[in-house]
């Protein structure tokens, strides 16, 4: 379906004293509140923003900046529309296996990956990535540190506990998951970013944005939209961090998937894994060029999708998820929802839902349903059916999943 909503900021940008300024925001949805709209308006007014924001179908709140939306910037980057989970995103690969291979009771299958892949808070006792992985990483990550030693003190055991989250999954939407696609076909499907020390980065580098407070372009509406200047120093070092970050987290999944075949591979008969795999950010930055211009994109809680491009939108535990080409939408600056979008509060949800209604709605689903995890009860998830519907002009469907088992942190 084709844009539905078109705001233009610069009607009421003299509320913020910044006159003639404010680009369209492009929205591909009509699910979208009040307060969203205005964070979104805050974006737009901002002097750097290349041509419009554009907004995905699971567009809501977020912090900094609202989730669901894709901000081209020209000579400038905002750290906290990227956000603190820098480079989540998606990996999933399907296995040489069919559904009617899959056990009866899949509890242990479930145990095994908890026992190999730390969740929540936990990580591994010993380093489980390769030199050839964490050798280049920490190289670069040295170079980071000397000239941001604050970064060190804000994660413990700094050097042992980055390199021991590698392959772990970390908690809230975080999860990893066994699915079946239309073809009856199994494929694994997990989510996670770059865990603690990615969170740091996120962080250290908004602080030091507000504190900077560089004004090269002007008015800033909201301290959270905070910017670093092309040409300063803390422009080129967040570049270097945040990329870091990213290549981190896109470590982490693929070092997590190796340990989840792992665990699962004594459960099954010898299978091979298809040519059909994704590894994608949705929590990220990177130069693009849209509309004659070259651009910062960033992408908060929105993934890539150009032509032919694979990606994946899951859904809520309990719904489908889907694996879709790119139709390279230019009006999307190339890109779709990176899931189903929250249309609730963790806390609301917990103050309406119980573990027996969680219980009701993962019915069939091999997963946790204790009180731990109400907050990522379907309910608390906007329609996935209707988000997919919302952006046709975007992406084509290539598989939908049904998962049957989820590991939750």
């Amino acid at each position: 379906m084709a844009i539905q909503m078109t705001i233009n900021a610069r009607d009421d940008a003299q509320i913020l004293d910044n006159p003639g300024y404010g680009v369209p925001i492009k929205i591909f949805t009509t699910d979208i509140d009040a307060d969203a709209i205005e964070q979104l308006k805050k974006v737009a007014r901002l002097q750097f923003i290349h041509s419009h924001v554009a907004v995905m179908p699971d567009v809501h709140l977020g912090i900094g900046a609202t989730v669901g939306s894709v901000i081209p910037t020209k000579n400038a980057i905002i750290p906290a529309a990227v956000g603190v989970d820098i480079g989540c995103g998606m990996n999933a690969v399907r296995l040489g296996l069919n559904a009617s291979q899959l056990p009866d009771d899949l509890r242990r299958i479930r145990s095994d990956i908890e026992r190999k892949v730390p969740v929540g808070f936990a990580l591994h006792k010993q380093v489980k990535a390769k030199a050839s992985t964490l050798s280049p990483l920490d190289k670069r990550l040295n170079t980071i540190i000397a000239k941001h030693p604050g970064l060190k003190r804000m994660l413990k055991n700094f050097d042992q506990t980055w390199q021991k989250q590698l392959g772990t999954l970390g908690g809230g939407n975080h999860f990893i998951e066994l699915c079946v696609d239309e073809q009856a076909q199994v494929w694994v499907m997990l989510h996670s970013g770059s865990r603690g020390l990615g969170n740091c980065i996120g962080t250290y580098f908004i602080e030091l944005a507000k504190k900077e407070a560089q004004h090269r372009f002007g008015h800033v509406p909201d301290k959270d939209l905070s910017y670093f200047a092309e040409g300063s120093a803390s422009f080129d070092d967040y570049v270097e961090a945040v990329h870091w970050a990213q290549d981190y987290a896109y470590e982490n999944r693929r070092e997590m998937m190796q340990l989840v075949l792992e665990a699962i591979r004594p459960h099954f008969p010898p299978f091979q894994l298809s040519k059909e795999a994704v590894n994608c950010h949705h929590n990220y930055v990177q130069q693009e060029q849209h509309f004659g211009e070259n651009v910062f994109v960033t992408r908060k809680g929105a993934i890539r999708a150009a032509t032919d491009e694979l990606g994946i939108i899951p859904g809520s535990m309990g719904t489908k998820s889907y694996i879709v080409r790119g139709k390279g939408n230019p009006e999307s600056f190339c890109s779709c929802s990176h899931g189903a979008g929250r249309k609730m509060s963790r806390s609301k949800a917990k103050r309406l839902f119980t573990p027996d209604d969680l219980s009701l709605q993962t019915q069939g689903i091999e997963c946790r349903k204790d009180g731990g995890v109400v907050d990522e009860i379907p309910a608390a998830y906007k329609d996935i059916d209707q988000v997919m519907a919302n952006q046709t002009d975007l992406v084509e469907v290539v598989h939908t999943l049904k998962q049957v088992l989820c590991v939750k942190g």
